[in-house]
């Protein structure tokens, strides 16, 4: 299936590695030209001559708003304009209500995981918007949908941006850009070994009975950005296995 995006030009940040260059790996396996951010030159440098010729290296850190603002722009220069965005960040640290007690805290992780993407797509929207076609996708986390008891920042901070994405989705529908978050379960990414987790064990718990594969991801976050995809927007999407177990 063509997917339409031949020539289409994307930036995808925090994408050296996980899910963030399972993304920009797959649009560049459908013809786009993207543009990809990692804090550290080497890793942003491996990761553009593993997409292959055309990939654009930036150095960034998106974990500010400044830093992503700054990654967006730099994606728009090198590219000559950005038409796909996926916006991605680390998560902040763990904890429960409890234990969490400064307010600072939840500042910082809203600016990590919401005030970020929200500077990204302040930058990438007008051109956008005067192109009448765009495509923005959203990684946060399947939490949103089903909070996590010791995630409380990134519960918090995460729900505040899909509000955004869905507001922004409504507001921009009749220009050609859509606005969509992808929630992602477990997946076989560095995250998971670094936090010990074991994926047969993790697996046994997941209803499709194994942890995702990145690549899966990497291909939904595709779709959306797709031709095909035109009319579908403010929908936050679960890519868990089945994990979720609300109708919503």
């Amino acid at each position: 299936m063509d997917l339409g995006l031949r020539g289409r030009r994307a930036a995808v940040a925090a994408a050296s590695r996980g899910l963030g260059y399972a993304c920009a790996a797959a649009l560049a396996a459908e013809g786009a030209r993207v543009a990809l951010c990692a804090r550290d030159r080497a890793g942003v440098d491996a990761a553009a001559a593993r997409l292959g010729d055309g990939a654009v290296p930036i150095v960034a850190d998106v974990s500010t708003p400044e830093g992503a603002a700054a990654f967006a722009e730099a994606a728009e220069a090198a590219l000559g304009g950005v038409d796909i965005l996926v916006t991605n960040a680390g998560g902040p640290p763990r904890g429960t209500v409890g234990e969490i007690t400064d307010l600072h805290a939840y500042a910082d992780a809203f600016a990590l995981n919401a005030l970020s993407a929200i500077a990204m797509c302040q930058v990438v929207l007008p051109g956008m918007r005067a192109r009448t076609w765009g495509r923005i996708v959203a990684i946060t986390s399947i939490t949103v949908r089903q909070p996590a008891p010791d995630l409380v920042l990134s519960n918090t901070a995460r729900a505040g941006l899909t509000g955004y994405l869905k507001t922004l989705a409504r507001e921009v529908a009749a220009d050609g850009v859509t606005v969509n978050s992808l929630q992602p379960g477990l997946h076989l990414t560095e995250r998971l070994a670094g936090l010990g987790i074991d994926p047969a064990a993790a697996g046994a718990q997941i209803p499709a009975g194994f942890v995702g594969d990145p690549a899966d991801f990497g291909a939904v976050a595709a779709f959306l950005c797709s031709d095909a995809a035109r009319y579908l927007t403010g929908v936050a999407l679960p890519v868990d296995g089945g994990v979720a177990a609300g109708l919503q």
